[in-house]
């Protein structure tokens, strides 16, 4: 139900922020213009006996975020890649949020992990550790395989995390329905259609036998791609609420120091994560779509290694098309291509100015270029661009909010491990690579090969379709002028599928 408890739970989530002292920190690392941080402070103190306490021994966005809910958290570790937005301090804090939450008991995720697998963990496993890892919706234990001696990673589900998800997704519905109650600009937007997003992401997150999935479907794609590993599930000891993989061994991402005591070069890193983003993206349309430093490590080689495939994008090939000459515009600087490509797709309504829009397009890429990667300013750029989406009535493309998202995160990431990495320099190879082989005579080759497959699958029906079309043109008793043609398409059809018969035939002969 949306009803008056969601106002709140909204009302609460205020409070909370101002009871651990986490309102201020948050409006400082955002730069809120002052007029902001008045109404949020008048607002959020009177109900600050409303907030939720939290752990005292925590940061105080850390405090308020763990003390919310799951979905907060997420929101956290999203931010926790970005210290270019939120400052270093406070990105520093966020990272709690990846794999160090508070676990839940040993004996708990035994007896769910027996009722899951209908075995009792003892005969299943020869050992099974203290969690060593904890996060929002699930911990992960070290396990040994008792018939191989296998290491193995046993990942199981927070006890109720259903409900506390749905819970904190209700809240949302309910904002977004106000939001755009309140504010008919907002509408463009599509919260509502966002959120409904976000919940079919988490709903299928919750579900480890789509993870299992993913992550069998995933390192299929992956399995020659230098310096990367993809763990693989062990299918007959997973289930809805728990997963076993192999044991990812290596050094957390996030962990510099130790990385640099490995020996291994930091802006190597760096690039790989970016690159491989990219490839994973363009070339299969299918990438990890978490990819924040508490799911993947470094191995004893150098490899990345990741993990948690809870949340996985796909695009469809003309979605990735579209986004890969967006990128090659932007790195080739021409920005009236980028506005074009834009229009064609639908991102920009047909009436607005394409000269104005490619005009917009250079104020935001023009910065980038032959500037100190650490005099970006990400939240800038961020601020102006949704000033030109407004400006232009481009509408949210939900399909495209997982990749967004992911980019975001990516970059954060790569910017972690080395600050003066340059995104459109290092992304340019992959796109480049991309465009030559998607994009051209030989993507239209391809494309009228599976166009030629399409219709020989419908080369059966053929006659039947055009013999009874023709029955129907030849009934007696039908008058003259309400005799209907030969529809265009069964035409097409028909002699599509006699040029292909005569391209078999040829083989053949």
């Amino acid at each position: 139900m949306r009803g008056p408890h969601n106002i709140i739970r909204l009302v609460r989530t205020l409070a909370t922020f101002e009871r651990t002292g986490a309102i201020g920190v948050v409006l400082e690392a955002f730069e809120a213009p002052p007029r902001l941080r008045f109404v949020a402070r008048v607002l959020g103190w009177p109900f600050k006996w409303l907030g939720l306490r939290g752990d005292p021994a925590l940061p105080s966005v850390t405090r308020a975020l763990t003390a919310l809910g799951p979905a907060y958290i997420k929101f956290g570790q999203i931010l926790s890649t970005r210290p270019d937005v939120v400052g270093d301090e406070l990105a520093l804090q966020l990272q709690y949020l990846q794999d160090k939450l508070p676990p839940f008991p040993i004996s708990v995720a035994k007896e769910m992990v027996a009722e899951e697998l209908g075995l009792p963990v003892d005969e299943v496993y020869s050992a099974f550790s203290e969690p060593v890892a904890a996060a929002s919706i699930a911990q992960v234990h070290q396990a040994r395989l008792a018939d191989s001696g296998k290491t193995v990673a046993v990942k199981v589900l927070r006890p109720g995390i259903e409900r506390a998800f749905r819970k904190d997704i209700d809240a949302f519905y309910f904002a977004a329905g106000v939001i755009e109650f309140l504010s008919p600009a907002s509408r463009r937007l599509r919260p509502m259609d966002v959120v409904k997003h976000f919940d079919g992401v988490v709903q299928g997150e919750l579900d480890l036998r789509l993870e299992s999935a993913a992550a069998g479907e995933f390192a299929a794609n992956t399995v020659d791609d230098p310096g990367f590993q993809v763990p693989k599930p062990v299918w007959d000891l997973s289930g809805r609420r728990v997963l076993t993989m192999d044991w990812a061994e290596g050094i957390n991402l996030a962990d510099n120091a130790a990385i640099d005591a490995q020996g291994v070069d930091r802006r190597v890193l760096a690039t790989r994560v970016l690159q491989l983003f990219l490839q994973h993206a363009l070339r299969d349309g299918y990438f990890h779509a978490d990819m924040h430093q508490g799911n993947m490590k470094v191995a004893q080689n150098g490899d990345i290694i990741a993990y948690d495939f809870g949340i996985m994008g796909r695009l469809d090939e003309y979605t990735r098309r579209v986004y890969a000459e967006i990128l090659f515009g932007f790195i080739k600087r021409d920005y009236r291509r980028v506005a074009e490509v834009h229009f064609e797709a639908g991102y920009v309504p047909a009436d607005r100015d394409i000269d104005e829009f490619a005009r917009a397009l250079r104020v935001v890429g023009e910065p980038i270029f032959g500037m100190d990667a650490t005099r970006i300013s990400m939240a800038r750029l961020l601020t102006y661009l949704f000033e030109v989406t407004e400006r232009f009535g481009m509408e949210t493309r939900t399909e495209l909010i997982l990749l967004q998202r992911t980019m975001v995160v990516v970059e954060g990431v790569a910017r972690s491990l080395d600050p003066q990495i340059n995104i459109w320099h290092d992304a340019r190879p992959v796109v480049e690579a991309y465009i030559k082989d998607n994009v051209g005579p030989k993507a239209l080759l391809r494309d009228l090969q599976k166009t030629a497959l399409v219709l020989a699958r419908f080369g059966p029906k053929l006659p039947g379709l055009v013999e009874a079309q023709l029955v129907r043109q030849a009934t007696p008793h039908e008058p003259v002028r309400s005799r209907r043609k030969v529809h265009p398409v069964l035409w097409v059809l028909l002699g599509a599928g006699l040029a292909l018969a005569g391209v078999l035939l040829g083989q053949k002969i």
